[in-house]
């Protein structure tokens, strides 16, 4: 299986054939591939283009919608975080460009032992982290350790290495990770409490990502005591090492800045300078793309797509791989009654909230595993629109006009949502219609929108979303649904030890059919109301040849090819 490390720029899913102009404005410029004509010649971009004697040095500036939280992945829990460690760091598993399934990285190979418990990894060899410090099996024990081993300070309920080993040291009753040991220099064995299919799969996930033993130590990597855009992180998580194409350079309030790693073992491609510039408005991103103060940026609005491709840019769509949904509180008063949860979902006409707000291709939403994972169950309990079966599921559960909070993020745009404030002015109409009393709490992003909505906060209901990482169910119900949590502080055992046993099925049938039980019974129960599983796309100036979409947003910048103009 070819390593993806060593890809040639430009190849995979990113090629040019694979653009797509999206959304009614870009239908009369329905050719595959091609850019729409400039209104006007543009200035060339200043920066080099190609690999020159002393390696990369072309510019790559990205717009991207919020900061980053923390650059320590481990501790990572949002997009735009991970979105930059993905560039400074690698993990023993990569993703492959055209399907996503696990492929080889820092290790060369693997096996697994006959009760599936224990994964034996092959390492490369000419890797050094950007410190100089060697990568070897050593280092490997050191990262699982310290994930394992993570005070409970440093730790938030979505981290993502709770989702898939669902305990620390501290609690080895819930653990599936045991143990890690170093054979030899190169070779590493990690033993798990319990078969976990997903194991391989997760392993891709950016939250996976090595970083240097030296620099976790010498910066105090769980000790969160600095304060970054109003976040805590660690002295680390603003200057992180990993075995990356590019290398830490800065983090400016909203500005992060790479550079290409010298000594890197894989390809090198064109890419010297990374830097990501946070615009939190769409229409901000879109004025600094046109005037070429940025070569791209992320989640395109519906109404980008228009004026973006009159002018030249290029748009390209990633296949869909998230979910957005209506999460709800069942410890707020009422909501503990699925009658009333039940009530909810009929409200709820799925077609009308995305009318005009998402892009072409955006489906509603009656399950929360992607059709990519070909898991999607044709039993799972239907609630189609209907106001009058909801107010009489109301009476039936004896709701008394209790005002309901209802949260929502402002002045950011998500993966899974690109214009919250509208998402819930539709959302919020048509629950009022079907007689909810709706208090509206608009919360800032970047003042702890996800803090509020996943912690104990006195609210009914809040929009949020999950874009995957890695290609697995229980990347999706599991993640949001394999044990209680403040976000939805919802408590079923049956959905619990499902999630776990197909968790520990191989793929094939068996496993199969027990995600179609488990989303029947999220279904039934109704933790949470699935509303879209949407298409995410982003914007290219015409001097950017090839970028690595990615649908679990595996997009490393060295795989980026620039064209002189």
């Amino acid at each position: 299986m070819a390593n993806p490390g060593t890809a040639k720029p430009g190849s995979g899913s990113s090629a040019l054939s694979r653009r797509t102009l999206i959304g009614a404005a870009a239908a009369a410029f329905m050719l595959a591939g091609c850019k729409a004509a400039a209104d006007e010649t543009p200035t060339p971009a200043p920066s080099p283009t190609a690999t020159g004697p002393a390696g990369p040095n072309g510019r790559f500036t990205m717009a991207t919608a919020a900061n980053p939280v923390t650059l320590d992945p481990a501790l990572a829990v949002d997009t735009e975080s991970f979105r930059v460690t993905r560039q400074v760091f690698e993990g023993l598993v990569g993703v492959d460009p055209l399907t996503s399934a696990p492929t080889p990285l820092l290790a060369k190979s693997w096996t697994k032992s006959e009760d599936r418990r224990t994964y034996t990894f092959e390492l490369r060899r000419d890797v050094t982290f950007h410190d100089g410090e060697p990568f070897n099996a050593e280092a490997v024990r050191r990262n699982f350790e310290r994930w394992f081993n993570l005070p409970e300070s440093a730790r938030s309920d979505s981290l993502m290495y709770r989702s898939v080993f669902r305990g620390f040291s501290d609690t080895p009753q819930t653990a599936v990770y045991k143990e890690c040991t170093a054979v030899d220099e190169y070779t590493v064995r990690v033993q798990l409490t319990e078969p976990l299919d997903s194991f391989i799969p997760a392993l891709a996930a950016p939250a996976f990502g090595m970083s240097s033993p030296k620099a976790l130590a010498d910066g105090s990597a769980d000790a969160l005591t600095q304060e970054r855009n109003g976040r805590k992180v660690s002295a680390y998580g603003v200057q992180p090492v990993g075995t990356g194409p590019f290398r830490f350079v800065g983090w400016d309030g909203d500005t992060v800045e790479l550079a290409a790693y010298p000594e890197y073992w894989g390809e090198p491609g064109q890419i010297g300078t990374v830097v990501f510039k946070t615009i939190s408005s769409p229409e901000g991103r879109l004025r600094a793309l046109k005037k070429e103060q940025v070569d791209g940026y992320d989640l395109v609005t519906v109404n980008d797509v228009g004026d973006l491709a009159r002018n030249g840019q290029q748009i390209q769509q990633r296949d869909p791989y998230s979910i957005l949904y209506l999460g709800i509180n069942s410890n707020f008063p009422g909501l503990d009654n699925v009658l009333m949860r039940r009530a909810v979902a009929h409200a709820i006409d799925k077609p009308a909230v995305l009318d005009g707000l998402f892009l072409n291709g955006t489906k509603p939403a009656n399950q929360f595993l992607p059709e990519k994972l070909g898991l999607t169950s044709d039993s799972a309990t239907g609630y189609g629109y209907d106001t009058d079966k909801a107010r009489e599921l109301l009476l039936e559960a004896g709701y008394d006009g209790r005002e309901l909070p209802f949260y929502y993020p402002r002045h950011v745009t998500r993966t899974y949502l690109p214009t919250p404030e509208k998402v819930y002015a539709r959302l919020s109409s048509q629950l009022t219609a079907a007689g909810f009393n709706i208090r509206p709490v608009p919360v800032d992003w970047s003042e702890g929108y996800l803090d509020r909505v996943q912690g104990k906060e006195d609210r009914a209901f809040h929009l949020l979303g999950l874009a995957g990482t890695y290609e697995a169910g229980d990347n999706f119900v599991g993640t949001l649904f394999g044990r209680y949590t403040e976000e939805f502080a919802f408590n079923d055992p049956e959905v619990f030890l499902g999630v776990d046993k197909a968790r520990a099925f191989p793929e094939g049938q068996e496993q199969t059919d027990a995600y179609h039980a488990i989303t029947d019974r999220i279904s039934e129960r109704v933790p949470a109301v699935p509303l879209a599983f949407p298409i995410s796309a982003l914007a290219l100036s015409p001097r950017v040849s090839s970028y690595p979409t990615s649908p679990v947003l595996h997009e490393i910048f060295n795989r980026i090819t620039l064209t002189e103009r």
